[in-house]
């Protein structure tokens, strides 16, 4: 699970911004939102153009350079910040994987070209690399990388991707959780459910379309099921459209393309439909869904949130919709409220203790949170 991220001169973060989901308060309704005493879903809200959708890029980098999956790297242009005096971005990770504290530390002077890099299990540092003052030599304490040629030139390469590949390190609780934390990263998922629909980690899907990949699973009935709990009532059939199968909506007997007549709101489900195929496959390690809820009735919204939970997948959601604010949904230290310089739980965000009952919707109508 990641437990607390930290980024400073990326984007919009000028300065050290921190993202602790080990601030949990205790509350004894829904107790599945949190798990090892950690955030397990969360939701974040804010103004526009304070960040979190840069938040999620942030938390993403960690892919470009640790794993060969899916990327979008027309998102991390411009990628330190505008006022930056700094000449790396910095960023500080910690998991929680078999019970131990993993902690990554890396600097980069743009999104490709590493600068440093620190792995630790613990406090007990196993892997050290600075690259500054043309340094090309790092230090490994993994049981059998001794033999290890400890040498990289790339500024590129990462040093934890070259020992994974180079190595094969003998069977101990330290290397286990080495190996972990490259599947737990692996198997990270970011997606948008705006226009563009970018989306990173896991594997490329290849071109299919999306009704493609839900005929491909073979959850064409699921797919009805799922719409029609959505109040989406429809009847789907697989129909063969220009060499290839596709879906259509079954209007007594007349067929046509979902493509070419569903709304947004069921296109953007639809793409929502296809991820969720994987996520409850245990195929998702941690999902971050930007404007997850964009084109969606507050009612969708909450089944969306709902269904998460119930898989226990851990997952960020961003979103504008006050209308999911719920203590019957979530809990205070589930949501989250941001600015461009903090981002805090309700539950840290009041001098107020916070029950059940109580309306935390209209107590943030009220302006009853404050970030600063």
């Amino acid at each position: 699970m990641l437990r607390k991220f930290r980024v400073s001169n990326f984007k919009c973060f000028q300065n050290d911004f921190e993202f602790d989901l080990s601030e949990t308060n205790g509350y004894s309704f829904n107790s599945q939102c949190v798990k090892n005493g950690i955030v397990n879903a969360a939701l974040i809200y804010g103004h526009n153009g304070m960040g979190k959708s840069n938040l999620g890029l942030a938390i993403f980098d960690i892919i470009e350079h640790l794993t060969d999956q899916r990327r979008e790297e027309r998102r991390y242009r411009n990628y330190v910040n505008a006022y930056s005096t700094s000449p790396t971005v910095d960023f500080y990770y910690e998991f929680l994987i078999d019970n131990k504290v993993v902690k990554y530390i890396y600097k980069k002077s743009d999104y490709k070209v590493l600068v440093y890099e620190e792995f630790a299990i613990d406090d007990t540092v196993l892997v050290s690399f600075d690259r500054t003052n043309g340094n090309t030599n790092f230090s490994v304490w993994l049981k059998g990388a001794e033999s290890l040629k400890t040498m990289i030139n790339d500024p590129q390469l990462s040093v934890l991707k070259y020992i994974k590949n180079n190595t094969v390190l003998e069977e101990n609780e330290q290397n286990n959780i080495f190996k972990a934390f490259f599947s737990f990263v692996e198997h990270m998922l970011f997606f948008r459910s705006l226009e563009d629909r970018t989306y990173m980690g896991l594997q490329d899907t290849g071109k299919r379309s999306l009704t493609e990949d839900i005929i491909e699973w073979g959850n064409v009935e699921d797919f009805e099921f799922f719409l029609n709990k959505a109040n989406i009532s429809c009847k789907l059939s697989v129909v063969e459209s220009l060499d290839r199968k596709d879906l259509a909506f079954d209007f007594n007997g007349k067929k046509l393309l979902m493509t070419e007549i569903m709304s947004t709101g069921t296109s953007a489900l639809t793409l929502f439909y296809c991820w969720y195929q994987r996520i409850r496959k245990n195929e998702v390690s941690f999902l971050f869904i930007d404007e997850f809820d964009a084109f969606y009735h507050h009612d969708l919204s909450k089944m969306i949130v709902e269904t998460l939970k119930e898989i226990g997948v851990q997952f960020i959601l961003t979103t504008h919709n006050t209308s999911i604010l719920s203590n019957d949904l979530l809990r205070p230290d589930c949501y989250f409220l941001m600015n461009k310089k903090k981002i805090k739980s309700l539950s840290n965000s009041t001098d107020k203790e916070l029950r059940e009952a109580h309306n935390i919707e209209k107590m943030y109508k009220a302006g009853a949170f404050n970030v600063d």
